[in-house]
């Protein structure tokens, strides 16, 4: 008998929907559809989902959406995002993965949008969280790897006794291997056990010096959080057998 998580890989085809941002779209995707009209109703409709699901939350207030209820951020534009979609082709859950190019090895932590955690304004920790951030940032220089952020992760009630959120991580894996291989940071939230499940499947706490970087509290998103980091080549052990799949339809921006 299939698990949960099996009989969902296996659907991907028709509920797992990648848009990409502007830029030019690899030759190993097959199946690209060129529709900017669409990708633009859809990453309202994103937008859309998650400030509702932020507000429900309690997360957010009504005065950080616009006023039609959409959470915007400047990386919607910039990020290629991962979408799960019902039967009815209405969105289910979303992430944002957004690269930065360090080919040049100039990009550092006021770059990023972890830049703008808690951490970086508190004096005991701020150099903490640099050193951090910025040996990552050069080892996926000298391995030739991408850097990536990662961020926006949310599902919808209805979605979250599914194994909906753990496909849209594992799919962000997918997605680091496809691109050539990324190392990356998110700020995981402790609500609904999301850093617990990124954890499981190779998300590791950013450290500096041997020490790690502790959680801690978000006034913003009113919640606790932990900055954890992750490599594409490097899933856990039980993550293995789901870390290929199959990214689906690529609608790429027109």
């Amino acid at each position: 008998m299939l698990t949960l998580l099996e009989r969902t890989i296996n659907s991907l085809d028709r509920r797992l929907v990648l848009l990409a941002p502007q830029s030019r779209v690899s030759a190993f995707f097959k199946n690209v559809e060129t529709d900017s009209r669409r990708h633009r109703d859809l990453v309202r409709e994103m937008q859309k989902l998650r400030g509702s699901i932020y507000l429900q939350d309690g997360a957010l207030g009504r005065e950080q959406l616009s006023a039609d209820g959409l959470h915007e951020t400047d990386e919607d534009e910039q990020s290629w995002h991962l979408l799960m979609m019902d039967s009815r082709q209405r969105i289910t859950g979303c992430a944002w993965y957004f690269e930065h190019d360090v080919t040049d090895n100039a990009v550092r932590l006021d770059d990023l949008r972890v830049r703008h955690c808690p951490l970086a304004r508190m004096g005991e920790w701020r150099d903490q969280l640099r050193k951090g951030v910025e040996s990552e940032l050069a080892r996926a220089h000298r391995e030739k790897l991408r850097y990536a952020e990662v961020g926006g992760w949310a599902v919808s009630k209805n979605s979250r006794c599914t194994s909906e959120g753990l496909v849209l991580a594992l799919a962000g894996y997918s997605l680091g291997r496809l691109r050539g291989g990324c190392l990356g940071i998110t700020t995981a939230t402790v609500r609904h056990c999301s850093s617990s499940i990124l954890r499981r499947i190779g998300g590791a706490p950013l450290e500096a010096d041997g020490a790690a970087v502790p959680s801690y509290y978000d006034p913003r998103y009113k919640c606790e959080m932990e900055i954890l980091r992750f490599d594409s080549r490097n899933p856990a052990p039980e993550a293995v057998n789901y870390r290929l799949i199959d990214l689906g339809t690529l609608d790429a921006k027109a």
